[in-house]
């Protein structure tokens, strides 16, 4: 522990990891980790931010702890990066090293100590406006959302954490990586994010995003081998509720929700011992605090659609090389997303208020209520709910389907029957499938 309290992000003792099949105790990985830290210190003259090739590798995860160790930021670059993306990620983080050739087996006897404080990574956004940004996260943040989320999960040693998420983003890495290891928690890494090899574990916490806990809930034999696991955890977007209900009847539980961004890891999480609602991730983590308002800035009651808004322990530094203040004078980060907050603090996520806050007719409606009524309807397998420019309503709303044995109407009138009915899709288009980006989330940028 440092003169401020803080603390280092790893533990003393590290739990065993497992990652497509290659193993490492917990003391081979620090002694592999302390060979990248001399590596480190003797090519990139100890100082960083070193880049690490983000495969789903247990190369992946030395190299990622020996930087934490040698006390240098971390930046993630993921494996399919383009060769633009890729050079901007480097040249813009100003990387001194990059990690991709990461040999397991080689060891270091220097009894390396992981520092307190600074930056702990450098994760890099999707560049949905342009070329990706530099999120810097201190390592107190880090601390911050990974105790956090032990206290709200009953995360312990005696858990052995499964998932399959890629190394490059807050879930798989952060989450899943990192968490594990402040945790003490043995952790498997599937490669790969299936059924079966989620199944085959035989874990006790499980996470997924809800494309994987489709495919999961689909397979038979992987829903009665998780039926001994203690927790699923669902987060990246919103858990549809049939997929949550096919979970619940089958591994005798539905996954617990929560939700963060790059710049403010996770912020809101649904507690272990607390009501569980399909969509809905729960309320503040420790040190972290929210507020709904409207395009004004003023409060939006509860139960009605706003901007959500989050300031406190698990937020970033800022953006790298950029004038762009990133919290306002208060300390608030505006997220960019929508949300309802209902009276007991609980959050349901609506999705980005740029594609899905639509403002039809004078109402202000959350596209994700939509997209879960009309995914309740058997014909329906996947939906994207849109807001398009209307010269009468302002936006009107449209749906984009992956449906069969279903007319536009049947489903239009699906919507009326349970909202109300200014909340109906206008327009419905059938598609054979829904871009996804590599969490699974649906880009509805490309559907325009």
């Amino acid at each position: 522990m440092d003169h401020d309290g803080r603390m280092p992000i790893l533990p003393a003792d590290l739990p065993d990891v497992t990652v497509a099949g290659s193993s490492l105790r917990g003391d081979e990985l620090r002694a592999a980790a302390g060979a990248v830290a001399a590596r480190v210190a003797g090519e990139a003259g100890g100082s960083g931010p070193v880049a690490v090739h983000a495969t789903p590798t247990l190369g992946t995860v030395v190299a990622v702890v020996g930087c934490l160790l040698a006390g240098v930021p971390v930046v993630p670059v993921p494996p399919d990066a383009g060769d633009r993306e890729r050079s901007h990620i480097l040249t813009d983080s100003g990387a001194t090293l990059v990690l991709s050739d990461v040999d397991v087996s080689a060891r270091s006897d220097e009894a390396w100590t992981e520092p307190a404080g600074g930056t702990a990574m450098i994760m890099y956004t999707s560049g949905t406006t342009g070329l990706p940004k530099g999120v810097v996260i201190p390592r107190a943040a880090v601390e911050a959302g990974l105790d956090g989320l032990r206290d709200a999960w009953a995360w312990t040693a005696d858990d052995t954490l499964v998932h399959g998420l890629p190394l490059f983003h807050v879930h798989g890495l952060v989450l899943g990586v990192l968490g594990a290891l402040r945790a003490g928690s043995p952790l498997v890494h599937t490669g790969r994010p299936t059924a079966d090899g989620y199944a085959r574990a035989r874990g006790s916490l499980y996470f997924g995003v809800p494309t994987v806990w489709g495919r999961v809930a689909q397979d038979v034999a992987a829903c009665s081998a998780l039926r001994s696991a203690r927790l699923l955890v669902s987060g990246s977007a919103g858990l549809p509720a049939p997929v949550f209900e096919a979970l619940a009847a089958q591994v005798g539980q539905g996954p617990v929700e929560r939700y963060g961004m790059t710049e403010t890891l996770i912020t809101l999480a649904a507690r272990v011992d607390g009501e569980r609602r399909p969509g809905w991730v729960g309320g503040p983590l420790p040190g972290v605090q929210t507020r709904i308002v409207d395009e004004a800035g003023a409060p939006v009651p509860d139960g009605e659609v706003g901007l959500l808004h989050v300031r406190g322990a698990t937020l970033f530094d800022g953006y790298l090389n950029a004038t762009v203040r990133a919290l306002d004078a208060d300390g608030w980060f505006v997220t960019g997303d929508a949300a309802v907050r209902d009276a007991t603090g609980n959050h349901r996520i609506v999705g980005r208020a740029k594609d899905d806050l639509i403002k039809s007719g004078g109402y202000r409606i959350g596209a994700g209520e939509v997209e879960a009524v009309l995914l309740e309807h058997p014909a329906v397998a996947e939906v994207a709910v849109v807001g398009e420019p209307d010269d009468d309503l302002g936006q009107r709303i449209v749906a984009y389907v992956v449906a069969a044995g279903a007319t536009g109407e049947e489903l239009v009138e699906h919507v009326g029957r349970v909202l109300s009915r200014h909340k109906r899709p206008r327009e419905v288009r059938f598609v054979d499938a829904l871009p996804r980006n590599a969490m699974g989330k649906i880009q509805k940028s490309r559907l325009r």
